[in-house]
């Protein structure tokens, strides 16, 4: 469902080749004639020779190219007319390399609109309808066809039907016969010949063809209806589960009224007959190409009850959670301009669980407890959430927001997650407009309602723009720190500058040097995550990274902070993850006026730094950078520094991502955190490269920060922590406590830990200048910096 999608990775061709390969059963053999690129799309299975014009080089997914240079010699794309540019009616083709001299479209761009006949095996091919492994191609010459009968014509749609109705067959043709099968096989002149209405009383496949003198036979059309059941209301097909009891089950004259259009072909009804258990929806999702429509219809809706993943990146089709949906053959309008159900308000206080996603593992559907299942037994319902508080700024189109009854725990007007509760009260409110401008503690002035539906691993309420009530500013504004510049004091900050190159432009490298030249205070020494390497993200084989520290330093030296020094160690190409080509590392800026680098060589990617005879031996240096644990991960980076005559060792990290982990409202039930495993085994390098130094100077200034990629509360931090650094982040008010926003849920991934002498003498401080912000109020980055300041002895 296209429309659905913002600027994220979606297979429609998928979708509309599952539902249709559903509903018109596959022809059996080889077709008796040459068949059309529609007919094709349309039955996809089964060998057949389909005749069509070379139009297009399939370059992926629903993604073509009509025009010179071609990427390739090993596909094409058919199309029933030479000028077809709609991407739903193309055919793509494999080509092996015997037919790739003479078909592919790179040797050969000038084929480009020959009428060509393939026979092969129809099946999808870049996820959508397709032809693969040809046996036969040539190119046909234009001519004056034989004339062929008109295919014939059923009076009834195709699909669910009730026992006892009747088909008629017809066709536009004179003087010609129609001859049919039931049996699977194709029909001939030697099948039973159409005298009459055919009653269906079971599922039946009716495949007929029309026959006439000096005429080509007609091709051969399917008419697949199945017995559906009657009497069904919405909440009979939803149930008390995540999946429909009538999952695959065909059924007739559903009733509902229209509450939300989503797209062209996606419609949400719900129930004019409402049962009395608050466990079942009464409200369901209804596909059907071109369905014309109208918000307030009266429909009695047909066809066959699904699961299907909506919307989402590829993997989601194995991760995420089904919508319960008809696929429709047959929708009648009884009525229009009817009232809307009144929309169930989402609350604390109407039972919205505010604690548990789910504790059973799906073994109990209790939506009175479960956020999970509370929120399937809505799904396709209108809905509506009173004058809505705002969590977390938008992303993606998508509004992050809770009830106006419902209680935050942070002083921006945030929910800040704990390690035994995500917030499953949090409200996905998907509308579709990634412009519009909003950030936590801002408010709406009335009611947001909508549909409940799912998709990118979430519940969401999908709900118009334009019915959007007026937004409320917050008055959450950025913070500056109080630390100032101190003669006993060192200032050390952790900041993730969110891929920094002087490629990503002016305007961030800006932001980013006005954060640490004004809200952060100049501090003497800056741990840096994520800046690429000159070029960005560009394959270019340069890992050197001095244009992107010079950027900023001489930015911050223009808005009158100090001339930073730098100091990294670039990664081997395309070896510690992160966009290729953009080799993010970690680094240091530092004020050259208040610290200095201890005397050492500056150590390699490939070579790990020690500590002995009270120096590092590599400064900077990698800590164990050939470790397995590493792997497509950032290596962490040691650096000693002397301020007023104390050293300090700073270790800056950025653990591997959470990528690869199971969505919080996914089919698994408690998600698997995956990636967790790889940060434990870094989280253990560090604190014993830690160990060492303290073993040889249990005095030892020791600073380990950086972005972590996971929480306060988790084993990565507890093993990095282990009985000799404290957290600093552990001390911050729990109200305060957060430098990250995802899907609505403020949480810590930046830390910064000083040995356990050093507590007492440090105070900490986290600067909320972007995770609660949009670009449009001064964001430079995904995360906020976190800053101490300590005195060394």
């Amino acid at each position: 469902m296209p429309t659905f999608v913002k600027n994220r990775v979606f297979i429609p061709g998928l979708l509309f080749f599952l539902i249709c390969s559903l509903l018109i059963p596959a022809t059996g053999s080889k077709a008796a004639a040459p068949i059309s690129v529609a007919e094709a799309i349309a039955n996809n299975s089964g060998e057949a020779t389909v005749s069509g014009y070379i139009v297009a080089h399939t370059a992926a997914s629903n993604s073509y190219d009509f025009e010179a240079p071609f990427g390739n010699d090993f596909n094409i794309a058919l199309a029933d007319s030479p000028n077809e540019r709609d991407n739903a009616k193309l055919l793509p083709v494999q080509l092996p390399a015997s037919y790739r001299a003479e078909f592919g479209l790179q040797t050969n761009p000038d084929i480009i609109g020959s009428k060509v006949q393939v026979t092969g095996n129809l099946e999808p091919y870049f996820t959508v309808p397709g032809l693969k492994s040809p046996s036969a191609l040539m190119f046909i010459e234009e001519g004056e066809p034989t004339p062929q009968a008109a295919a014939p014509v059923s009076s009834v749609t195709p699909g669910a039907v009730t026992s006892g109705t009747e088909i008629i067959l017809t066709t536009e043709t004179e003087n010609s016969a129609i001859y049919y099968t039931i049996d699977g096989s194709d029909p001939t002149e030697d099948s039973t010949r159409y005298a009459g209405p055919i009653q269906i009383t079971k599922d039946t496949t009716i495949k007929a063809v029309v026959i006439a003198d000096g005429l080509k036979n007609s091709e051969i059309t399917s008419f697949a209806y199945y017995i559906a059941l009657t009497g069904l209301d919405i909440h009979d097909i939803q149930g008390s589960s995540h999946y429909s009891p009538y999952e695959n089950q065909y059924v007739a004259d559903v009733e509902g009224v229209v509450t939300y259009v989503a797209d062209a072909n996606n419609v949400y009804i719900q129930s004019i007959t409402p049962d009395k258990n608050p466990s079942t929806s009464e409200g369901i999702l209804v596909y059907k190409r071109n369905h014309g429509l109208s918000s307030g219809d009266a429909v009695k809706v047909s066809g066959q009850v699904k699961e299907w993943v909506l919307e989402g990146y590829a993997e989601k089709l194995e991760t995420d959670l089904p919508v319960t949906e008809i696929n429709a053959t047959a929708i009648t309008v009884t009525a229009a301009g009817q009232a809307l159900p009144k929309p169930v308000e989402i609350s604390p206080l109407k039972g919205q669980p505010t604690r548990i996603i789910d504790n059973d593992q799906f073994k109990s559907f209790d939506p009175w407890q479960d956020g999970i299942d509370y929120y399937e037994s809505l799904e396709g319902m209108l809905v509506k959430v009173a004058k809505p508080k705002v969590i977390a700024p938008q992303d993606y189109g998508e509004l992050y927001v809770v009830s106006k009854y419902t209680l935050l725990n942070t002083l921006a007007g945030g929910l800040r997650i704990s390690e035994n509760d995500y917030n499953p009260e949090r409200l996905i409110i998907d509308i579709d407009d990634s412009s519009f401008v909003t950030k936590t503690g801002d408010s709406f002035t009335g009611d947001i309602t909508g549909v409940v539906s799912y998709g990118f691993s979430n519940y969401k309420i999908f709900s118009d723009r334009d019915s959007l009530p007026d937004l409320k500013e917050g008055g959450l504004k950025q913070e500056k720190t109080k630390f100032r510049e101190h003669s006993k004091k060192l200032t050390v900050a952790s900041y993730n500058v969110e891929n920094f190159s002087p490629k990503t432009g002016a305007e961030k490298t800006m932001k980013l040097a006005k954060a640490i030249a004004e809200n952060l205070n100049q501090p003497d020494i800056v741990g840096l995550t994520e800046v690429q390497d000159n070029d960005g993200a560009t394959n270019s084989g340069n890992t050197d990274a001095s244009a992107s520290y010079q950027a900023l330093i001489d930015k911050i030296k223009e808005l009158g902070g100090p001339t930073y020094a730098y100091t990294d160690i670039a990664p081997n190409n395309n070896e510690d993850g992160g966009a290729p080509g953009a080799n993010i590392r970690v680094g240091f800026l530092y004020n050259p006026e208040r610290v200095s680098l201890v005397d050492a060589p500056k150590g390699t990617a490939n070579e790990a730094t020690a500590y002995e005879d009270g120096k590092l031996t590599l400064n900077p240096g990698r800590i164990d950078p050939e470790n397995d644990a590493f792997s497509e991960s950032r290596k962490p980076l040691a650096a000693q520094f002397t301020f007023n005559g104390d050293d300090v060792i700073v270790i800056a990290n950025h653990f591997n991502s959470k990528g690869g982990d199971l969505p919080l409202f996914g089919k698994t039930q408690p998600a698997v955190l995956s990636s967790e495993e790889q940060r434990i085994q870094i989280a253990g390098i560090v604190n014993q490269f830690i160990k060492d130094i303290q073993s040889q100077d249990k005095n030892a200034n020791i600073i380990a920060l950086g972005d972590m990629n996971d929480f306060e509360f988790t084993e990565t931090l507890t093993t990095l922590k282990g009985k000799e650094m404290t957290n600093m982040i552990d001390l911050i008010p729990s109200i305060d406590r957060y430098t990250y926003a995802y899907q609505g849920n403020l949480q810590v991934l930046d830390h910064i830990l000083v040995s356990k002498k050093l507590t007492l003498r440090t105070a900490v401080d986290i600067v909320h200048i972007n995770a609660a912000f949009m670009e449009e109020h001064g964001r430079a980055s995904d995360h906020d910096p976190v800053l101490i300041q300590t005195m060394l002895k």
